[in-house]
């Protein structure tokens, strides 16, 4: 078996006896902190299916499920931003010319352009279009919500699939493990933080943005995500503590950008992105730490272990 084929049998194992688990809570003591799990679990399995499917089908069907997630995440966060009717067309613009070409460009593999696309010239094209309509109330809080909207939804998240076009020697045909090893990281520090929140967390972190997040859930979850990063570093072309220090890196990012996150939702006054996935709610919901992980994961592992830069 590769190594690929290890990690999604192991993941599916542990989703396998989650799930025995759930049903056996169920059955025992029914309650809705247990169907809120059920239901985290269900989402987990469609999520890893999808996965394993677009893994197996090779680099188109990555991108293209990660293009599909960013326009979702791009609709979710556009549906709360303070955008008015003078803003449809640029809007319009972000869903229908700019996401589309960015994966394209991923596709292709045309790094130089992909890197500089959405902050410079998408930047610079969306004011551009607002302005034509000649509404200048709200103005600049506006245009900055639809540039928020494809800097987060979009660049960030296309961070995930250029990792196929790394060039790592003696890494060769393996980069779909870099991206496996970002997304587990990532998830795990998320989990983790949150049971070990429940069960010693005693003082809260950021109160006013997310009052279950502890300090010593966050130290629990980063020193736990590390530390399984550590192990994991044989999927990796990284050594044992070049693998923690990664996967340190991603859980505090992670973290980190689950807060700036949280932080826009209290803004807009809502809890959840969305409802797309039971019990995750919607898939900004799910990408909120990864989409400030993932650009710092690839240009740490681009800028060390490439070395045709």
């Amino acid at each position: 078996m590769t190594e690929l084929q290890i990690l999604f049998t192991g993941l599916l194992v542990l989703l396998l006896a989650a799930t025995m688990i759930a049903h056996v809570l169920d059955e025992v003591r029914a309650s809705p902190s247990v169907d809120n799990l059920i239901a985290r679990i269900n989402a987990w399995w469609i999520m890893i299916i999808a996965m394993a499917i677009a893994f197996a089908l090779g680099r188109t069907a990555i991108v293209l499920l990660f293009a599909f997630a960013s326009f979702n995440a791009m609709r979710e966060f556009v549906t709360i931003a303070a955008t008015r009717r003078e803003d449809h067309l640029a809007v319009a613009a972000a869903f229908f010319i700019i996401l589309p070409l960015q994966y394209y460009m991923i596709w292709m593999d045309w790094y130089g352009m992909f890197s500089i696309f959405i902050p410079v010239y998408a930047f610079l094209l969306m004011p551009i279009v607002a302005v034509l309509k000649g509404e200048t109330e709200n103005f600049l809080v506006r245009i900055a919500s639809v540039q928020w909207a494809l800097m987060i939804a979009v660049y960030c998240v296309s961070y995930v699939p250029v990792f196929l076009s790394l060039d790592i020697p003696g890494f060769e045909g393996k980069n779909l493990l870099l991206i496996a090893f970002l997304i587990l990281i990532v998830q795990l520090s998320d989990v983790l933080q949150y049971v070990w929140g429940k069960a010693i967390g005693r003082h809260k972190i950021a109160p006013r943005l997310s009052p279950s997040k502890t300090i010593e859930g966050f130290v629990g979850g980063v020193v736990s995500s590390t530390l399984i990063g550590a192990a994991m570093f044989w999927i990796t072309p990284f050594t044992i503590w070049q693998a923690g220090l990664m996967a340190l890196g991603i859980s505090v990012m992670g973290f980190l950008g689950g807060l700036v996150m949280s932080a826009i939702k209290r803004d807009r006054g809502v809890k959840d992105w969305g409802d797309s996935i039971a019990g995750h709610g919607g898939f900004l919901d799910r990408l909120d730490s990864l989409v400030f992980a993932a650009p710092l994961f690839f240009h740490l592992t681009r800028f060390f272990w490439m070395t045709n830069l």
